[in-house]
């Protein structure tokens, strides 16, 4: 046990921040460590935008759902799959790499580096005492997103990173047994040990919200995920991806 491993496993999600503004020299630290994680063939795909204009926040926070916390917080990051630098490096050199550039690879590339870039920047966020939320809701509406932010061609808005002081803190939900998540030498062939896994961590969530909620809830974990799946959401995605110009190919 160490810090940095005791900063991870305090992990929780903060959707209530005092009203107090990160520093620049917070901000530009933050950004630092996003940029020292690991990026795929040195591509380095992804573009951060910093938000600090209130009313912005505010058009997002709508976008994203009317989450208040999204309007309310020390400092907004909206992380993007960024290949249009790369497109610009083939105009410099003279080389055209469109081809690449459109390709289900390529756009992988992207997704990966800015996650790993993000999480860079969440876990240095919390090993400074700040709370940190990921919102996925800013892809309710990728287009508008896009034009708020005056995104390029190949850019997508991905998510956003809500970083502040806490005023509350959350409690942390168990997650799924390591034996369901960590497997050896192949993937659980054995599908009535796997139920067998899932039915048990169902056990666990239904008492933690249970004991959170005075009884009121006792949700399990794969009845959320089948009603959260049952509805399919944000069903433009693939289009809006194409027409910015990735994952074509």
């Amino acid at each position: 046990m160490n810090p940095v491993i005791e900063t991870i496993l305090n992990h929780r999600s903060i959707r209530h921040f005092e009203d107090k503004q990160l520093t620049d020299e917070q901000i530009h630290t933050i950004v630092k460590c996003a940029q020292a994680a690991s990026t795929s063939s040195y591509m380095q795909a992804y573009s951060i935008i910093g938000i600090k204009d209130i009313e912005k926040k505010k058009k997002l926070a709508e976008i994203a759902g009317n989450q208040a916390y999204v309007e309310h917080n020390g400092h907004l990051f909206i992380f993007c799959a960024d290949l249009h630098r790369h497109e610009v490096a083939g105009e410099m050199e003279q080389v055209d790499v469109s081809t690449s550039l459109e390709s289900t690879e390529k756009f992988m590339v992207a997704l990966i580096d800015a996650t790993l870039a993000a999480q860079n920047a969440a876990l240095a966020a919390e090993s400074m005492g700040l709370g940190i939320c990921y919102i996925g809701g800013i892809r309710n509406n990728s287009e508008q997103v896009s034009e708020l932010l005056k995104l390029p061609n190949r850019v997508i808005p991905l998510f956003a990173l809500t970083v502040g002081y806490p005023a509350k803190m959350s409690g942390q939900k168990p997650r799924l047994p390591l034996t369901h998540i960590y497997h050896e030498e192949v993937y659980e062939q054995d599908q009535g040990h796997y139920k067998q896994l899932l039915n048990e961590y169902n056990e666990t969530i239904s008492q933690y919200y249970k004991e959170r909620t005075k009884g009121e809830r006792e949700d399990t974990w794969t009845g959320q995920m089948v009603n959260m799946l049952k509805v399919p959401k944000r069903m433009y995605m693939k289009e809006f991806v194409q027409k910015k110009g990735m994952d074509i190919k």
